[in-house]
């Protein structure tokens, strides 16, 4: 069943709306040899049922027309589903300009068929080293929106501190977080991101990383992680969640249960990446465990023991899982529908050979934007191709994305926007658009598009170094 939708356009000033008098716009634009009509309203026609929250492979396909030859003086939006809508209104919204006075639209004619390249485009932030408030999460998603981004990857604990609330282990924001009154997301406000989130068209994939990066988990549960040991007896300190204790298997398929009850993406993120074996190695349970099981000295296979029954747990959950690329590196044996997400090394390596056993890959090793260099760096995340690897056309389809990521060892909420704007809008313009590349083409589009992001209040640094933004009063 069609539904039909109308969207009336007003002209701008300084960010006001206002009507402006037929008449008067009459006398200046017909000196326009250019002029063809006017654009009062878009029209928008959703072609299917109206799904509810966004997935991977979801339909982001959509046309748009404006002033076609069998649409005279008319914008005409269509889709399969609202997320291609979503993607296609914010595609009309960026083809449109300000005059020379700052006080009237413009618009060229238009046919565009538009579709990503790849269905998972999304941008990692860690809200364990630096806590972010609320209204700069959800800034976030408006920029993210503003770059046909669509998974919001949500490290939301580490070692450094433990912000998120759970209803069947209270202890571990109390004890976990920086403060547990004002440094913590509570259920409610998790809600408030998913669903902020949804009407974007954006999928919100939670990360709990283990075994290791949980030294703040140990706060809220004791017994949870492995002690570590000076000779014969312990030296206080701990480290990675104790793999050889069922009470550490209870304890996950609990906490997991409650997270994939809250977060209703399919996919969560179970981390696997470096794991610090030498506090397992000092510890006398563990090697007994080991020789027990014919593992003496090989760590790596203690991990797996680990990984698989997380993964399991996942599973049982009906939940499918992310893992960090040790995992994989490391030789654990996995599910053939367990996704690899690539952080380090030579990537064209590593996707060669995690497509080529058959599991799902998604990019990030390109994609760090805590890597600072001087000057406009986007350059660097905009040669990035997933594709770029040595591999069958088979393999090439299992590369489902990537990821930007904000590691927030130096950014607060002060610094978050700057540093990641115009930056990760790089590499989601590589994980929709074709790879063809004109650097003078994009220098100019990437230009407008930060104006276009400040103009919105999405604070994001200049793209190529001197110059200004029209209509912009800070």
């Amino acid at each position: 069943m069609k539904r039909y939708y109308r969207v009336v356009l007003q002209t701008l000033d300084r960010g006001i709306q206002k009507r402006t008098s037929r008449r008067a716009a009459d006398k200046r634009w017909r000196k326009d040899s250019r002029f063809k009509a006017y654009l009062d309203s878009l029209e928008i026609q959703l072609m299917a049922p109206c799904e509810v929250l966004p997935y991977l492979h979801m339909d982001e396909h959509y046309e748009l027309r404006i002033n076609s030859p069998d649409l005279p003086g008319a914008a005409l939006l269509t889709s399969q589903s609202v997320w291609g809508i979503l993607r296609g209104m914010e595609t009309f919204t960026q083809l449109l300009w300000l005059d020379e006075t700052g006080t009237a639209l413009k618009v060229n004619s238009s046919a565009i068929m538009d579709f990503p390249r790849y269905p998972h485009r999304g941008l990692l932030l860690d809200t364990s080293r630096h806590f972010f408030p609320l209204p700069a999460i959800l800034q976030m998603l408006d920029a993210m929106e503003a770059n046909k981004m669509n998974v919001f990857h949500w490290h939301i604990v580490d070692d450094n501190s433990f912000p998120y609330e759970s209803a069947a282990f209270p202890q571990l924001s109390k004890k976990g977080a920086y403060n547990p009154r004002t440094h913590v997301y509570t259920r409610i406000q998790i809600r408030l991101v998913i669903e902020y989130a949804r009407l974007r068209g954006i999928r919100v994939l939670p990360e709990f990383d283990s075994p290791g990066h949980t030294q703040s988990w140990g706060l809220g549960l004791p017994g949870l992680l492995t002690p570590c040991y000076s000779g014969s007896k312990p030296d206080g300190t701990y480290g990675p969640v104790d793999p050889i204790q069922e009470t550490s298997y209870k304890f996950l398929q609990k906490f997991l249960a409650e997270a994939v009850e809250l977060f209703p993406e399919k996919y969560i993120h179970l981390g696997g990446d470096e794991v610090d074996f030498d506090c397992w190695a000092s510890n006398s349970d563990i090697l007994r465990f080991m020789e027990s099981h014919n593992i003496t000295g090989d760590f790596s296979k203690l991990e797996e023991i680990y990984i698989q029954r997380l993964v399991n747990t996942a599973s049982n959950l009906s939940a499918s899982s992310l893992v960090w690329q040790e995992v994989f590196d490391n030789g654990v044996i996995l599910p053939q529908d367990t996704v690899v997400h690539i952080w380090k090394g030579d990537m064209q390596k590593e996707l060669a050979k995690v497509t080529a056993e058959g599991h799902p890959a998604l990019v990030s090793q390109c994609w760090y934007l805590d890597h600072l260099e001087s000057g406009g760096d986007w350059h660097k995340f905009y040669r990035c191709d997933p594709d770029n690897f040595n591999g069958t056309e088979a393999q090439k389809r299992l590369v489902m994305g990537g990821e930007a990521c904000m590691w927030s060892e130096f950014v607060d909420a002060s610094n978050l926007s700057p540093r990641v704007w115009p930056r990760a809008a790089a590499a989601a313009e590589r994980l929709w658009s074709t790879v063809e590349v004109d650097f003078d083409e994009v220098d100019r589009r990437m230009e407008e598009h930060v104006c276009r992001l400040n103009r919105r209040g999405i604070r994001a640094q200049p793209a190529n170094g001197p110059g200004y933004c029209p209509y912009i009063f800070y």
